[in-house]
Protein backbone atom coordinates (compact mmCIF):
# COMPACT_ATOMS: atom_id res chain seq x y z
CA UNK A 1 0.00 0.00 0.00
CA UNK A 2 1.58 3.32 -1.15
CA UNK A 3 2.22 5.09 2.48
CA UNK A 4 0.95 8.75 2.39
CA UNK A 5 1.55 12.05 3.51
CA UNK A 6 0.40 11.67 6.92
CA UNK A 7 2.69 8.86 7.46
CA UNK A 8 5.80 10.71 7.07
CA UNK A 9 4.61 14.86 7.54
CA UNK A 10 6.28 16.65 10.86
CA UNK A 11 3.68 16.63 13.49
CA UNK A 12 5.04 19.67 15.44
CA UNK A 13 4.24 22.74 13.41
CA UNK A 14 6.06 25.83 13.91
CA UNK A 15 3.40 28.93 13.35
CA UNK A 16 3.79 32.56 13.74
CA UNK A 17 1.73 35.50 12.86
CA UNK A 18 2.12 37.67 10.09
CA UNK A 19 2.52 40.81 12.19
CA UNK A 20 5.59 39.04 13.27
CA UNK A 21 9.02 41.21 12.62
CA UNK A 22 11.22 39.37 10.06
CA UNK A 23 13.30 39.45 12.53
CA UNK A 24 11.14 37.48 14.72
CA UNK A 25 11.12 34.58 12.25
CA UNK A 26 14.78 34.68 11.29
CA UNK A 27 15.31 34.10 15.39
CA UNK A 28 12.60 31.37 15.45
CA UNK A 29 14.20 29.83 12.64
CA UNK A 30 17.51 29.88 13.66
CA UNK A 31 16.28 28.79 17.26
CA UNK A 32 14.70 25.71 16.05
CA UNK A 33 16.79 24.93 13.50
CA UNK A 34 13.80 25.52 10.73
CA UNK A 35 13.79 26.75 7.37
CA UNK A 36 9.94 27.81 6.95
CA UNK A 37 7.19 28.64 9.01
CA UNK A 38 3.65 28.64 8.61
CA UNK A 39 2.02 31.80 8.94
CA UNK A 40 -1.09 31.20 11.36
CA UNK A 41 -4.88 32.51 10.16
CA UNK A 42 -6.74 35.65 11.15
CA UNK A 43 -10.01 33.98 10.92
CA UNK A 44 -11.19 29.88 10.81
CA UNK A 45 -11.89 31.24 6.53
CA UNK A 46 -8.75 32.68 6.05
CA UNK A 47 -5.52 30.96 4.08
CA UNK A 48 -2.39 29.30 5.59
CA UNK A 49 0.50 31.52 4.50
CA UNK A 50 4.21 30.27 4.74
CA UNK A 51 7.68 32.11 4.75
CA UNK A 52 10.72 30.49 3.54
CA UNK A 53 14.23 31.04 4.23
CA UNK A 54 14.33 31.89 0.64
CA UNK A 55 11.60 34.63 0.85
CA UNK A 56 13.97 35.73 3.67
CA UNK A 57 17.23 36.13 1.94
CA UNK A 58 16.04 37.01 -1.65
CA UNK A 59 13.09 39.66 -0.73
CA UNK A 60 14.95 41.26 2.58
CA UNK A 61 18.79 40.21 2.88
CA UNK A 62 19.14 41.31 -0.71
CA UNK A 63 17.77 44.49 -0.68
CA UNK A 64 19.54 45.66 2.14
CA UNK A 65 16.29 45.79 3.97
CA UNK A 66 15.97 46.16 7.93
CA UNK A 67 14.83 42.98 9.28
CA UNK A 68 13.32 44.77 12.09
CA UNK A 69 11.36 46.90 10.25
CA UNK A 70 9.57 44.43 7.52
CA UNK A 71 6.72 42.27 8.57
CA UNK A 72 6.09 38.43 7.71
CA UNK A 73 2.48 39.30 5.68
CA UNK A 74 4.40 41.74 3.45
CA UNK A 75 6.96 38.95 2.09
CA UNK A 76 4.98 35.05 2.39
CA UNK A 77 3.47 33.64 0.15
CA UNK A 78 -0.29 32.74 0.78
CA UNK A 79 -2.91 31.43 0.44
CA UNK A 80 0.08 29.05 0.44
CA UNK A 81 0.17 25.46 -1.73
CA UNK A 82 -1.50 22.43 0.96
CA UNK A 83 -1.61 18.75 1.04
CA UNK A 84 -4.20 16.40 2.10
CA UNK A 85 -2.71 13.57 4.93
CA UNK A 86 -4.33 11.20 2.33
CA UNK A 87 -2.50 12.49 -0.19
CA UNK A 88 -0.38 9.40 -1.38
CA UNK A 89 3.73 10.12 -1.07
CA UNK A 90 4.35 9.66 -5.13
CA UNK A 91 1.77 12.18 -5.63
CA UNK A 92 2.79 15.13 -2.89
CA UNK A 93 6.74 14.46 -4.96
CA UNK A 94 5.10 15.03 -8.33
CA UNK A 95 3.14 18.25 -6.54
CA UNK A 96 6.20 19.76 -5.10
CA UNK A 97 8.48 18.69 -9.17
CA UNK A 98 5.69 20.54 -10.49
CA UNK A 99 5.34 23.63 -8.10
CA UNK A 100 8.89 23.87 -7.39
CA UNK A 101 8.32 23.97 -3.89
CA UNK A 102 10.04 22.41 -1.02
CA UNK A 103 7.59 21.64 1.27
CA UNK A 104 4.06 22.93 2.43
CA UNK A 105 1.14 22.41 5.56
CA UNK A 106 -0.67 19.27 5.68
CA UNK A 107 -4.37 20.11 5.94
CA UNK A 108 -7.68 18.49 6.16
CA UNK A 109 -9.95 21.05 8.51
CA UNK A 110 -7.17 22.36 10.46
CA UNK A 111 -3.47 21.88 10.64
CA UNK A 112 -1.92 18.43 10.69
CA UNK A 113 1.16 18.89 10.17
CA UNK A 114 4.18 19.74 7.41
CA UNK A 115 5.43 17.53 4.99
CA UNK A 116 9.07 18.61 2.79
CA UNK A 117 11.34 16.74 0.60
CA UNK A 118 13.41 15.89 3.11
CA UNK A 119 10.27 13.81 4.54
CA UNK A 120 10.02 12.39 1.38
CA UNK A 121 13.84 11.00 0.99
CA UNK A 122 14.06 10.23 5.07
CA UNK A 123 10.98 8.37 5.76
CA UNK A 124 9.32 7.28 2.64
CA UNK A 125 9.53 3.51 1.47
CA UNK A 126 10.01 4.44 -2.05
CA UNK A 127 13.75 2.85 -2.47
CA UNK A 128 12.27 -0.24 -1.32
CA UNK A 129 9.17 -0.28 -2.17
CA UNK A 130 9.32 2.16 -5.94
CA UNK A 131 5.59 2.28 -6.92
CA UNK A 132 6.34 1.47 -10.23
CA UNK A 133 7.70 -2.10 -9.69
CA UNK A 134 4.77 -3.10 -7.62
CA UNK A 135 2.41 -1.62 -9.78
CA UNK A 136 4.02 -3.79 -12.81
CA UNK A 137 3.33 -6.89 -10.37
CA UNK A 138 0.03 -6.03 -10.02
CA UNK A 139 -0.59 -5.69 -13.91
CA UNK A 140 1.19 -8.89 -14.31
CA UNK A 141 -1.13 -10.68 -12.03
CA UNK A 142 -3.57 -9.07 -13.45
CA UNK A 143 -3.14 -10.20 -16.33
CA UNK A 144 -2.94 -14.00 -15.51
CA UNK A 145 -5.84 -13.23 -13.37
CA UNK A 146 -7.34 -12.29 -16.92
CA UNK A 147 -6.34 -15.35 -18.75
CA UNK A 148 -7.38 -17.40 -16.91
CA UNK A 149 -10.87 -16.18 -16.43
CA UNK A 150 -11.06 -16.21 -20.09
CA UNK A 151 -9.70 -19.57 -20.23
CA UNK A 152 -12.91 -20.64 -17.89
CA UNK A 153 -15.38 -18.63 -18.71
CA UNK A 154 -14.55 -18.42 -23.19
CA UNK A 155 -12.96 -15.65 -24.80
CA UNK A 156 -16.08 -13.95 -26.08
CA UNK A 157 -18.01 -14.18 -22.41
CA UNK A 158 -18.46 -10.80 -20.33
CA UNK A 159 -16.42 -12.11 -18.12
CA UNK A 160 -12.87 -12.34 -20.10
CA UNK A 161 -14.07 -8.48 -21.08
CA UNK A 162 -14.75 -7.12 -17.76
CA UNK A 163 -11.59 -8.34 -16.67
CA UNK A 164 -9.32 -7.30 -19.97
CA UNK A 165 -11.15 -4.03 -19.21
CA UNK A 166 -9.19 -3.79 -15.57
CA UNK A 167 -5.97 -4.87 -17.03
CA UNK A 168 -6.13 -1.93 -19.96
CA UNK A 169 -7.18 0.78 -17.15
CA UNK A 170 -3.99 -0.25 -15.24
CA UNK A 171 -1.86 -0.23 -18.28
CA UNK A 172 -3.35 3.14 -19.31
CA UNK A 173 -2.41 4.31 -15.70
CA UNK A 174 1.12 3.04 -15.60
CA UNK A 175 1.77 4.58 -19.47
CA UNK A 176 0.62 7.99 -17.97
CA UNK A 177 2.91 7.90 -15.25
CA UNK A 178 5.76 6.68 -17.22
CA UNK A 179 4.72 9.51 -20.10
CA UNK A 180 5.12 7.14 -22.68
CA UNK A 181 2.63 6.05 -24.98
CA UNK A 182 1.69 2.02 -24.87
CA UNK A 183 2.53 0.65 -28.51
CA UNK A 184 0.40 -2.51 -28.19
CA UNK A 185 -1.52 -3.99 -24.55
CA UNK A 186 -1.94 -7.16 -23.40
CA UNK A 187 -5.27 -7.25 -24.61
CA UNK A 188 -3.86 -6.79 -27.80
CA UNK A 189 -1.29 -9.74 -27.05
CA UNK A 190 -4.22 -11.53 -25.97
CA UNK A 191 -6.41 -11.31 -29.16
CA UNK A 192 -3.47 -12.20 -31.60
CA UNK A 193 -3.85 -15.78 -29.75
CA UNK A 194 -7.62 -15.58 -29.36
CA UNK A 195 -8.75 -12.98 -32.57
CA UNK A 196 -13.03 -13.95 -31.36
CA UNK A 197 -12.01 -12.16 -27.69
CA UNK A 198 -12.30 -8.83 -30.01
CA UNK A 199 -15.84 -9.50 -29.98
CA UNK A 200 -16.07 -9.64 -25.86
CA UNK A 201 -15.40 -5.82 -26.35
CA UNK A 202 -18.73 -5.15 -27.90
CA UNK A 203 -20.73 -5.98 -24.78
CA UNK A 204 -23.42 -3.33 -23.55
CA UNK A 205 -22.60 -1.93 -19.87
Amino acid sequence: MMMKAQDIMTTEVVTIRGSATVAEAVAMMNELCLRALIVERRHEQDAYGIVTETDIVYKVTAYGVDPQKVRVFEIMTKPCITVNPDLGVEYVARLFANTRIRRAPVIKDKLLGIISVTDILTKSDFVEKPKSVLFEEEIEQAIADARTICAEKGATSRECAVAWDIVEEMQAEASHQRSMKLEKTAFDEYCEENPEAAEARMYES
